[in-house]
């Protein structure tokens, strides 16, 4: 078959330029909201003084009002046509407000006021800030689905796609803590939080090593057994860290410290950044039983499912820290500096770099695999509901999403306390911050594993569906 011919059933290839544009579009919001996963629970209780209990509470209730609001969402971007494209859109309408509310959560201007005044202000720049992230992820998500049909076109796709989204990742938790110390005005070498920004950056490094090679390795070993492969190679890493930790000082053992966090970090994604390729799948699994492509309602569901997994991780952190007797590290014995101003500065440049580059993103995503008007305009909320129940593949990817990312909201959260002079903490506490960077996780990967043997489509049936879609047309 030609390529014209191809590109008519929707079987297109990008050039590297769309496909970096596309990937642009995760670096900007990583470099966003991974500042807000990793950072904002250790600013929340360090520097902007809430307690980790009330702010465990806060990200729960963020998370209870994503999941009514991400469906609104994804009926809505599926029912509308926007002119300036029916989800890239979205990366400019919602581009401009996420990033003056991501910039303010970071603001510690109430520092005067009472705790409830303080503890209002959290709560209304986090739910807005999580709202408009919403209005911007789940139609970025369709657009993987929306560029293409090619399987293998989608493969590449999703490894540029987390490629980038993993450059955004090291920016923030290798770049976070030095920015924010010349920020605060650190600027002697042996004086900036070197270490932490190395363990910090360790967990986003394995990314430029794997991820290229994510085809080959599908190729090689199959989709289910790369999966088990390296959520393994994870496992093995937390138990390094947890053993190292627990039986040597951690000054003179950074080096093996570094070692476990690089294999546990290899595993973490790899596994998880390979997933986002099953949402392409299961949207054709949906348009094959169903006649309709709602990418957008897709994209919600595994919204919805995505941040129940990081309402648990955002959650738990908060409250193993609380049980524990966690105490705010006094200035002096901090790692990270608890200059508030530096804190804002360093969250407005990441910002502005992310907002450009999602109107970079929107430049070069073009939508060519889209349902007619016609198609979508009955679309509701109820339909959202009725593809996961039909949807079996769905129910599984939406199970696994949210096992994996609360492994990862609660390994994230808890780095930046693991290596904020863990030694200064009580030993209660100490072992609490483990468990949360080291045996929680692993305990969710296990399950994850579970969770992914279930999944039954194989490229070759996704294939042979595909085609079946395009042979009704």
């Amino acid at each position: 078959m030609s390529q014209n011919e191809n590109e008519a059933r929707g079987f297109y290839k990008l050039n590297w330029l769309q496909r970096i544009g596309f990937g642009s579009g995760d670096l900007a919001q990583n470099l966003i909201y991974q500042t807000i996963s990793m950072y904002l629970l250790f600013f929340y209780t360090d520097i902007f003084g809430l307690e980790a209990a009330h702010a465990a509470t806060m990200f729960g209730v963020v998370r209870a009002i994503d999941v009514l609001w991400d469906p609104l969402v994804g009926t809505f971007v599926d029912k509308h046509n926007p002119k300036l494209g029916k989800y890239r859109s979205y990366l400019v309408f919602a581009g401009i407000p996420l990033t003056v509310l991501a910039i303010l959560c970071f603001w510690d201007g109430m520092a005067d006021s009472n705790y409830t005044v303080k503890l209002i202000y959290a709560y209304v720049t986090y739910v807005g800030m999580s709202m408009l992230y919403t209005l911007i992820n789940v139609p970025y998500g369709a657009l993987n689905s929306s560029l293409t049909r090619d399987t293998d076109e989608i493969t590449v796709l999703t490894s540029t796609r987390m490629f980038m989204a993993n450059v955004g990742g090291l920016a923030v938790s290798a770049g976070i803590p030095i920015l924010v110390a010349v920020m605060a005005g650190i600027t002697e070498v042996e004086n900036l939080p070197i270490k932490m920004a190395l363990f910090m950056g360790l967990g986003s490094l394995p990314s430029f090593i794997f991820m290229p090679l994510v085809p080959a390795i599908k190729k090689a070993v199959g989709k289910k057994n790369m999966f088990y492969l390296f959520l393994s190679v994870a496992i093995v890493g937390m138990a390094m860290l947890y053993v190292i930790t627990k039986t040597m000082n951690m000054e003179e053992n950074m080096t093996l410290i570094y070692i476990a966090q690089f294999i546990k970090s290899t595993g973490v994604i790899v596994a998880t950044g390979y997933m986002w390729a099953l949402i392409p799948e299961v949207i054709s699994y949906g348009e094959y039983t169903t006649g309709k492509r709602i990418s957008g309602i897709v994209n919600a569901l595994t919204g919805i499912f995505f941040k129940a997994g990081m309402a648990m991780g955002g959650v738990v952190p908060g409250i193993v820290l609380a049980i524990c007797g966690y105490q705010a590290a006094a200035e002096e014995a901090s790692t990270l500096p608890k200059d508030s101003n530096a804190w804002f500065m360093t969250m407005l440049i990441y910002s502005l770099i992310g907002l450009a580059l999602l109107f970079f993103c929107f430049t070069q995503c073009k939508e060519r695999v889209v349902m007619d008007k016609k198609d979508t305009e009955n679309v509701k909320v109820s339909d959202l509901w009725a593809e996961f129940f039909h949807n079996r593949p769905l129910r599984v990817v939406a199970l696994f999403f949210i096992t994996a990312f609360a492994m990862m909201s609660v390994g994230n959260a808890a780095g930046a306390y693991y290596m904020n002079n863990l030694q200064a903490q009580s030993p209660l506490a100490q072992e609490g911050i483990l468990w949360l960077v080291c045996v929680i996780p692993a305990m969710l990967l296990l399950l994850a594993m579970f969770i992914i043997s279930k999944y039954e489509l194989t490229d070759e049936v996704i294939d042979k569906i595909n085609q079946e879609i395009e042979n009704r047309k």
